[in-house]
């Protein structure tokens, strides 16, 4: 089928990569021009405008929005709108808010347009691997897409209609909440091995986990890797940032009465993690202090 893709990051590239391997018509637009550039010499085709991305495709049209969450994505598709025709269709497949989501889908159910929100899972591997892909919106869009879906799949079935426009991103949106939690627990583990009395090699150990353990996963995978090139991680900064979803899944926790510590906790760890130094510990230090006579350590 004849797909255009507006946001060619890590992921927007290989996907555009993916629908074109496997014979799609791809026409590809970014804000900057180098990575439309980089798509055409693999031969895909390419466009440098909204506009020129609108013209280039056939009615009805199939346009992926794959740009940051927030204004960006927002900004994207009020353009795209003012752009296509009743009976196309617009995809974001980035990491919007699902009520940002239903908003967009109401939004583009005015001027006749239908909407998907398409969680995409499976960062910079997906070219080789797959997609695991969460989609909200109508049965008859979704079936009318659905081979644009397969082919960014892993074998071509590992994708799911979650439901009504807002559902795809609101899945994803707990699938990266319980992401959180997994990264963490794998982080607490490993530091209390590597403060443990034995001198323990930590990347044999993940390497021994991660084949047929109860614990391997692909994030212990990626670990592993990553220890057998840096046994101590003396290259990296112990900095952990948080892209949203986190967030939004512990408001949605809240909103619905559900208990989640863990996914709580593991976000306020990353928040931990961008302190130089706590105030909020000074200030324990010194209450200690104050009732007990307990020492301080000063500057």
């Amino acid at each position: 089928m004849q797909i255009g893709i507006y946001g060619l990051g890590r992921m927007g590239a290989n996907m555009a990569r993916r629908w074109h391997k496997d014979g799609h018509d791809v026409i590809a637009s970014n804000r900057s021009p180098g990575p439309i550039d980089e798509l055409k010499s693999e031969g895909l085709r390419g466009a440098y405008t909204l506009d020129e991305l609108v013209n280039s495709l056939a009615s009805p049209r199939a346009i992926w929005v794959m740009v940051p969450s927030g204004k960006v994505t927002d900004d994207a598709i009020t353009k795209l709108l003012s752009l296509v025709a009743p009976g196309d269709t617009i995809v974001d497949s980035g990491n919007s808010n699902w009520r940002d989501s239903k908003r967009h889908a109401v939004e583009c159910q005015a001027k006749g347009v239908n909407f998907m929100d398409q969680g995409t899972s499976g960062g910079i591997w997906g070219l080789t691997n797959g997609y695991c892909l969460m989609i909200g919106g109508s049965e008859d869009t979704f079936k009318r897409l659905d081979p644009a879906f397969k082919t960014l799949a892993p074998e071509g079935k590992y994708y799911v209609h979650c439901g009504a426009a807002g559902s795809g991103h609101f899945t994803k949106m707990v699938h990266n909440g319980i992401e959180y939690g997994m990264m963490q627990s794998y982080a607490e583990g490993f530091e209390i091995l590597e403060k443990s009395e034995f001198g323990l090699k930590l990347d044999t150990i993940a390497e021994a986990w991660r084949q047929g353990s109860v614990v391997r996963s692909w994030l212990l995978d990626l670990l592993a890797d990553a220890l057998k090139d840096d046994p101590n991680l003396d290259s990296v900064k112990g900095y952990v940032e948080d892209s949203g979803e986190g967030r939004w899944t512990i408001q949605a926790a809240i909103d619905e009465d559900v208990p989640a510590p863990v996914i709580t906790m593991s976000l306020f760890a990353r928040f931990a993690s961008r302190q130089t130094e706590s105030f909020a510990a000074k200030v324990t230090a010194m209450m200690r202090k104050g009732f007990g006579g307990h020492a301080i350590k000063s500057k």
